[in-house]
């Protein structure tokens, strides 16, 4: 049995990478944290994504301890944004930020071992394979009941209560309604090899059939399809050589031919987000605030923005959970938040539509995004460092 303490500064729900670059961050600017995960400590992560982190994401990871030179990710210096049957595109380069690349891919359970290490030599204290079965917010502090593996049950306080997992807490809290718009669309998740090098360059392409996104992993490209339930479930069963030529039919020939493609995962797709982020001493951040579609790779990074904008936030704060802190941080979040999602939601509508028109018109603009260079440098600086941050 663990030792549980009976209150803390704070407490943080959820130990994947948005909650742990928060408990990181925040003991690091000297508040006492409780950090509370379901998974045993050295419990292996079976998750099949690979990560597109912005390179501030990157670097966020890095002041936290939880990026050593050694992680073996891969970088990427230029985006190419495409359709399928018709012309434009737009081409964004880290040398249109000075930066020395625009992200990394890094495999999930790699990252959260990197976390785990870092915690480990923190001063956080970590509950591993403990449950919050109950979340409360009183005028003073917060509550969380919690059941540890061994049936134990405990109570612990808190000035700050933080939801960092997409559970059903938040939607226990007095106020909070999640919005919830199903997509019916799942994501197919696949390593591919390709005969020509990827030279740290990703794709995203809007097919006829679902998006895709195309993202250097190593020597090969790790591929994330947005094709309906159905279409998902035939790749995911259908012979190598089918998904080979369906992706080579949607993407043509900039990395030469698609020579092999590994077993494939499959996600269902869903776009879900709270009203609000808080309620009374109790904020939301990552999957508990939102989740969203995959396209552009944003909703993972907007979430640790969310940790960032958090620990921003409680600077200086004698009470972290003081109304007015959790006002300063729900307005400083709002435009991002807000702004990324209705940008990820507009991509799927907009690239829905399949007449010749509507191609032209999403050509034209692709096109002056790329030929402006101000423009340019203005899009490829809100995928990298958020909108209004």
């Amino acid at each position: 049995m663990q030792n549980i303490p009976q209150h803390s500064d704070v407490v943080i729900v959820g130990g994947g990478p948005v909650g742990a670059l928060a408990a990181l961050r925040l003991a690091q600017a000297g508040r006492q944290v409780v950090l509370i995960e379901a998974r045993a400590e050295n419990e292996p992560v079976r998750d099949a994504r690979a990560l597109a982190l912005s390179w501030y994401s990157r670097e966020q990871l890095a002041l936290a301890g939880a990026w050593p030179d050694s992680l073996p990710a891969t970088v990427i210096d230029t985006v190419h944004v495409s359709q399928q049957g018709g012309f434009g595109r737009t081409v964004l380069q880290h040398t249109d930020l000075g930066l020395p690349h625009l992200g990394a891919v890094i495999d999930y359970p790699v990252l959260t071992a990197a976390l785990a290490q870092a915690l480990a030599t923190s001063s956080v204290t970590v509950l591993w394979q403990t449950r919050v079965e109950q979340a409360k917010s009183l005028s003073r502090y917060a509550t969380v009941t919690l059941r540890q593996a061994d049936g134990t049950q405990a109570t612990l306080t808190s000035r700050l209560l933080v939801l960092a997992e997409g559970g059903a807490l938040a939607e226990s809290l007095p106020g909070i309604r999640r919005h919830v718009h199903d997509y019916q669309q799942s994501a197919v998740l696949a390593q591919v090899q390709t005969s020509q090098p990827h030279q740290h360059r990703a794709y995203e392409r809007f097919a006829s059939d679902g998006p895709f996104a195309l993202l250097p992993y190593g020597d090969s490209m790790m591929l994330v399809w947005t094709r309906s339930h159905a279409d998902a479930a035939r790749l995911r069963e259908a012979d190598d050589a089918v998904v080979l030529a369906e992706l080579q039919q949607a993407f043509g020939e900039r990395l030469g031919q698609f020579t092999a493609v590994g077993a494939r995962a499959v996600f269902p797709l869903a776009l879900r987000q709270l009203n609000k982020v808080s309620s009374g001493r109790v904020v939301m951040i990552g999957n508990a605030a939102q989740t969203m579609h995959p396209v552009a790779a944003q909703g993972f990074n907007l979430g640790l923005r969310d940790a960032v904008g958090l620990v921003d936030a409680l600077a200086g704060a004698a009470d972290p959970g003081d109304a007015a802190v959790l006002r300063r941080y729900s307005a400083s979040r709002r435009v991002d938040s807000h702004a990324v999602v209705g940008f990820t939601h507009g991509l799927i509508q907009l690239f829905d539509g399949h007449h010749p028109v509507v191609k032209a018109l999403r050509g034209v603009g692709m096109s002056a995004v790329d030929a402006v260079a101000p423009a340019r440098r203005a899009f490829a600086s809100h995928l990298v460092f958020g909108v209004g941050v």
